[in-house]
């Protein structure tokens, strides 16, 4: 066939031109090494939100509703905890704190607000800085603080939100509450939202943390964006600290098994690491920055790497020990392995690049490169290291190098060649009912994988509440950083009705100069859903409307003019809307309107305050079915409603690259192998371990809690490509040794050769990239967990269901179709014709 020729040339440069080759591939390892100092780094759920409808109309609210030219803000939470946060010596904890931070400079504090000024200023309506709320509160007795408090909670709609859920009016207690600074920081930088990255509000609030602290207001924690950021900047780091020497420890543990020389082991380590320069060299080239995504990347390189590197020379010790030569043994392991390592690449790829499909950037980059990184580890292990190795084993006739074991892994015999042959005494036995079995099982598994959930958020990117004690436990540079961010964000959903996030956005486009903009607005408050919090029967919002409301209340003039504007008498003007707004924007309230209202009045945006115990999917459905009730052209939006669009778009990418990936790799199995071996069918028993092994990991998701997140969205496609990696080997090793034995000596020639090559790329790899299991950062432990038992579901498979697949391939595509034949009363093949008969 046509491929022969370019088959026989590359066995030629490899086994006569091997010196060039390793060269020539050392030589492309330093040109890629150049690009890996400009690899830049993306992290946090930011890089997933780009471009989605949801965020760009958060994106046009925050540009249309911030003042032009003006710094730009950000916050930070005080958080205090006490018996009872309404009590004298608490009120003045927290107003202390407020005023330690004001009188701060570097913190560029413009103001401060809580519970305890609210009650001050019930105190002493006067009292409109901290320093004199301190003295109002000082000055009080306790019942006169009780009286506040009530009126506070009468009056002062804020206040309740700033206070935990067991407030009691009648005993003005609460355990908790929240006060709120507001910071400045330079014009055009953003303040950060917590997602990652780099924020000018960490190091405010590391100082503001530090400035509290050290006024013993205990009882006071300081939560903010900046905080989260720099957590999520740690979190990474402490995962790679922890986990990367426990898996180059398992590793090369497993690599020592398997090749039992340190030469070969060596060459194996050398190629591996070629393998990750050649591709974060290449990131470093193309721009493409490293995102937590990426993270899936290096693992994804060693499993097939290290499957790779043992198969090439494992195959190639076979060959030795028959008495071959080192070019004969190499170019008949090359002939094999070229044309298997082709198969697994292609299909992997296939499986990969279906990621292209997501409308999801970071997944586009992680299909993109990880195409990329297996088409370079095909390159360094089929090309490369069979070279090295004849290289190695030239420089071994000539020097003495040490050689401990060139026995090939599952050789005769041997005690692992018989457990690896379990799948070929079922397949003798009792093919056709094995695979019944599997069907069930694999159907079953599928059903219950329907049921996985599906997450997006900042949990997803930080450690949980608690480490294991184990992890607490290490010394360093192994402890894992303080982690506060999950602890506290817990707190503030399980005792506050809402929380500073806990908010949903309509954006309204339109002509807001109509009679009826602000009734309708008004009107899209009653009767709102569960999700939203509920004042005196309607939505608890603030827009343009409860803006002039509030002014109205302030300023009589306007009042009137609202009055006599107002039809139905509910305080939101109907008539002359224009003029209402003029008034407003040449008042003090002028900055307060443009926060919901733009300069030309049509758009405006609409804030609900949202239960903080509703999930994201019932506040953007909510969110969504206010804003279909709106006449213009309205868009749900908020980081909630952005957060839920993502996790919808995980799902969908998932399923959507799942069906591609194995639709893509059946046709592609189906054609090689025609090409190949004149065999199509054996690309369809090829894939039946692949679906297998999806739906027992899809099962195993569920059953372990895993959700579909930023990272695991992946995971489908990923044992795509693992599993076919397994496969291939054993249908492609059985195709060979079909072609000179009957069905039985080929099974148990493909099981014993290839099938102990893959029992050791299974175990250091299950091992080796299981390890991420310990890491701090949630989703890579996932991540590992998952590609863990990805691997090995993939092994099994392969030489449990194989086996049988193939005893009834044979039967359906090589005997007679009768019912006696399938059931195995049918010889396999005729037998070979004796020499010298007709």
């Amino acid at each position: 066939m046509d491929y022969q020729r370019y088959i026989d040339w590359a066995d030629d440069r490899i086994v006569h031109d091997s010196r060039k080759v390793v060269l020539l591939f050392l030589i492309v390892t330093v040109v890629f090494s150049a690009g890996l100092g400009s690899v830049s780094t993306n992290s946090g759920t930011s890089q997933f939100t780009t471009g989605l409808p949801a965020e760009e109309a958060l994106q046009e609210v925050n540009d249309k509703f911030s003042p032009t030219f003006s710094p730009d803000t950000g916050s930070t939470q005080l958080i205090q905890q006490e018996n009872n946060v309404l009590s004298k010596p608490a009120l003045l904890r927290m107003l202390r704190s407020q005023h330690r931070l004001e009188q701060h400079g570097a913190l560029r504090v413009t103001s401060t607000a809580s519970a305890a000024s609210i009650v001050a200023q019930q105190l002493d309506p006067e009292a409109t800085t901290t320093e004199q709320q301190i003295y109002a509160v000082e000055s009080a007795t306790p019942g006169e603080i009780d009286s506040a408090v009530g009126r506070a909670a009468e009056q002062s709609p804020r206040f309740k939100s700033l206070l935990s859920k067991d407030f009691n009016r009648k005993a003005a207690s609460a355990s908790a509450t929240i006060g709120v600074v507001t910071h400045e920081v330079p014009a055009g930088i953003s303040s950060g939202s917590g997602q990652g990255g780099s924020s000018p509000l960490t190091s405010i609030q590391k100082q503001a943390g530090f400035t509290v602290s050290s006024a013993d207001h205990g009882g006071i924690t300081l939560f903010g964006s900046g905080i989260v950021a720099d957590e999520f900047s740690n979190v990474v780091g402490d995962s790679l600290i922890l986990t990367v020497p426990a898996a180059v420890l398992f590793i090369l543990f497993f690599l020592t098994i398997a090749y039992r020389d340190l030469a070969d082991m060596a060459l194996g380590l050398l190629a591996l690491f070629m393998a990750v320069v050649w591709t974060f060299g290449f990131m470093g080239l193309a721009g493409i920055p490293f995102s937590q995504m990426l993270i899936a990347v290096p693992p994804l390189l060693l499993a097939v790497g290290i499957d790779f590197g043992i198969h090439a020379v494992n195959r190639y010790r076979e060959e030795r020990e028959t008495g071959a030569s080192i070019q004969k043994s190499m170019r008949i392991t090359t002939d094999q392995l070229l044309v298997a390592f082709f198969i697994v690449t292609g299909t992997t790829v296939i499986g990969f690049a279906a990621n292209l499909t997501s409308a999801l950037p970071p997944i586009q980059d992680f299909g993109y490169v990880a195409s990329v990184g297996i088409t370079f580890t095909f390159l360094i292990f089929g090309v490369f290291l069979p070279a090295a190795k004849v290289e190695l084993d030239r420089l071994r006739q000539s020097y003495p190098i040490p050689t401990f074991s060139e026995t090939p892994l599952g050789a005769e015999d041997s005690a692992l060649s018989d457990v690896l042959r379990g799948g070929v005494v079922i397949a003798n036995r009792a093919p056709i009912i094995f695979l019944v079995l599997i069907l069930v099982s694999t159907v079953g598994a599928s059903y219950y994988a329907t049921g996985v959930s599906t997450s997006f958020s900042q949990e997803d990117f930080l450690p949980p509440e608690e480490n294991p004690d184990f992890v607490e436990a290490l010394p360093e540079p192994f402890a894992p950083s303080e982690y506060t961010v999950t602890e506290v964000t817990n707190f503030l959903d399980e005792r506050f009705d809402t929380t500073q996030s806990s908010q949903a956005t309509v954006y309204v486009e339109g002509p807001m100069r109509n009679d009826a903009a602000l009734e309708q607005m008004y009107r899209a408050g009653n009767n709102p859903p569960d999700s939203f919090v509920r004042e005196d029967g309607r939505a608890d919002s603030t827009s343009i409307v409860t803006v002039i409301q509030d002014q109205a209340e302030r300023d009589p003039e306007f009042r009137r003019m609202v009055e006599r504007n107002d039809q139905n008498d509910n305080g939101v003007p109907d008539d002359n809307l224009e003029e209402i707004y003029e008034y407003l924007l040449d008042s003090p309230a002028r900055s307060t309107a443009l926060e919901y209202i733009t300069e030309d009045y049509r758009s405006a945006r609409v804030v609900y305050t949202v239960e903080s115990d509703a999930t994201d999917a019932e506040v953007t459905a909510d969110t969504r079915n206010v804003a279909d009730d709106f006449r213009y052209e309205a868009t749900a939006t908020g980081s909630v409603v952005v957060f839920q669009a993502v996790s919808d778009l995980i799902l969908e990418s998932a399923i959507q690259s799942l069906a591609i990936a194995l639709i893509g790799a059946s046709v592609f199995l189906v054609l090689i192998y025609n090409m190949l071996e004149g065999r199509p069918s054996l690309g369809l028993v090829n894939i039946i371990p692949v679906v297998v092994t999806v739906a027992w990991l899809g099962g195993t998701m569920r059953l372990l809690s895993i959700p579909f997140n930023a990272l695991t969205a992946t995971m489908l496609a990923i044992t795509i490509g693992l599993g076919v990696d397994y496969s291939v080997h054993v249908t492609h090793r059985f195709a060979d040794e079909f072609d000179e034995n009957d069905l039985e000596t080929a099974l148990d020639r493909t099981v014993r050769g290839t099938g102990g090559a893959l029992f050791g790329s299974m175990l250091t790899t299950t091992f080796g990239i299981g390890v991420l299991g310990l890491a701090v950062f949630p989703a890579i432990g996932q991540f590992g967990i998952l590609t863990a038992l990805s691997i090995g579901y993939a092994f099994l498979a392969s030489l449990l269901v194989i086996p049988s697949a193939l005893v009834v391939w044979d039967r359906v595509f090589n005997v007679d179709w009768s019912v006696r034949g399938l059931l195995g009363f049918g010889r396999s093949r005729p037998p070979a014709p004796v020499e010298g008969d007709d």
